[in-house]
């Protein structure tokens, strides 16, 4: 795949149309060159996706949606990482296979999909074999997503808001329920209901995350009823107690600079029983730390 979409840049939803082929930056914070703030494995994903073997990582530096509460600001916002070729991208897909990951985890990859494609199809003729996990925001455009049928088994996008008026306080975005749902549509149209293997190992599928914030149960609930409506338990829920308020939060937004409720979190999951829901995964304990945010590299300019 070329890299003329980046001349008119519109590969998410805000449209920026920035030159990033020319080297110019876009809403994202990248022009065309690839930048990763960590490849590795990883064992902090659902179970299903990191096993014991660990998933095979790849933090993708920048972000089209960039929350104000963003538990990886130092990537998102801060753009930390380093410059990688397309070669060394193909070429850390089949190192983390040989190492005995159970997939190749592309974390927020949005802003370099042609550059993605390009590293598969490479890696794929040097036999890279495992699947495909595109784990994203969810602030994505139908017509993105359809660019990667073919070349990602398993879908993990977030689905933070139900209400808009959340969307645009905390992410200045604008139709992100509307968006968020029918790229998920989309993503579902591809991969169908989740396939396993004899491990248990996702190979096929959408697993919808959904990290509840403070204050925002009813917008959970309202999620939480969405997905069940449409999909039922063809597709899987990962409901998210594990919001941590760091320190980047801006002071405006003082309802953000706290943990997570447990009775809420509590609630939403007896809410979702009581639904019926049999397909989710939860989180149990005290969740609210730093541990769940990895090393990232340091910045490379």
């Amino acid at each position: 795949m070329n890299y003329d979409i980046l001349k008119n840049c519109r590969l998410c939803p805000r449209n920026c149309g920035v030159n990033r082929q020319s080297g110019k930056i876009g809403f994202c914070g990248s022009n065309s060159r690839i930048k990763i703030a960590r490849a590795a494995l990883h064992f902090w994903e659902e179970p299903c996706i990191s096993g014991k073997s660990g998933s095979g990582a790849i933090f993708f530096s920048h972000c089209t949606l960039k929350c104000v509460f963003c538990q990886n600001y130092g990537i998102s916002t801060q753009n930390h990482g380093k410059y990688i070729s397309e070669s060394d991208l193909s070429d850390i897909f089949l190192h983390l296979q040989d190492q005995g990951a159970n997939n190749i985890n592309l974390v927020t990859p949005t802003h370099y999909v042609p550059q993605i494609i390009n590293a598969l199809c490479t890696a794929r003729k040097n036999g890279l074999q495992i699947p495909i996990v595109y784990n994203t925001s969810g602030f994505e455009k139908p017509e993105t997503i359809r660019l990667l049928s073919n070349y990602i088994d398993v879908y993990l996008p977030d689905l933070k808001y139900f209400d808009d008026r959340y969307a645009v306080k905390y992410s200045n975005a604008a139709d992100y329920f509307k968006t968020a749902s029918a790229a998920i549509a989309e993503m579902y149209r591809q991969t169908g209901p989740c396939v396993f293997d004899e491990s248990g190992i996702i190979q096929k599928g959408v697993i919808v995350r959904h990290l509840m914030l403070p204050g925002l149960l009813f917008d959970t609930k309202k999620i939480i009823d969405y997905l069940h409506s449409e999909y039922g338990n063809n597709i899987f829920m990962s409901i998210m107690s594990q919001y941590t308020p760091l320190d980047t939060v801006p002071n405006k937004f003082p309802e953000l600079k706290r943990k997570l409720s447990k009775k809420h979190y509590a609630a939403i999951l007896d809410y979702a029983a009581g639904l019926g829901i049999e397909n989710a995964f939860i989180q149990e304990g005290d969740p609210a730390s730093e541990s769940f945010i990895p090393d990232f590299y340091e910045d490379d300019n």
